[in-house]
Parts: C-alpha cells; structure tokens; sequence
C-alpha cells in the first residue's frame, strides 16, 4: 500500500501530514505483523490496515472513544490469521 492510497482514503490534500502517515503505515503493518497476520495482497489485509492508520490518525486524543473502529480492526485481523492458517 502507498501513501497516495491512505491519503485518498483519509481525503487528504497536501503533503503536512505524510510522515505521521508514513509512520503509521509501517505501524499497522507491524501490528499486524505482531498479530500473526502476514503481509499479504488481500483486500482484507488492505481494508485492516487503512482501518488501523484511521483510528489512529483520526482519533490522536487518548481520552477519546475509539471501540467501533478497534472492533472492526479486531474482526478483521482474526479473519485473516483464520484465513492465513488455512493456506
């Protein structure tokens, strides 16, 4: 995935915010990683990470409640380790 498609996804103009993106592209996929899920070409693998890169981006107060987003996040993530598994 590249920065371009995040950006798009998040409806982001400009070039400010491309490190905070950059990093947190690498930390979902490090979460992921760290999750049992392998890097992969899915559309599920996709949709987790810009899920991952959202919630944080998105929501940087800490205090904030963030449980649809993380939930959403979660169910992916085990369809894929269910689905990494079966390969």
């Amino acid at each position: 995935m590249m920065i371009e498609e995040l950006k798009e996804y998040l409806r982001i103009d400009g070039s400010e915010d491309d490190v905070i993106l950059t990093l947190l592209l690498d930390a979902a996929k490090e979460y992921l990683s760290n999750a049992g899920v392998l890097e992969s070409e899915s559309k599920l693998y996709k949709l987790a990470v810009l899920l991952y890169v959202t919630l944080h981006y998105e929501n940087r107060d800490p205090s904030q409640k963030m449980d649809k987003l993380n939930f959403a996040l979660q169910s992916i993530i085990l369809q894929l380790k269910e689905w990494g598994e079966e390969e």
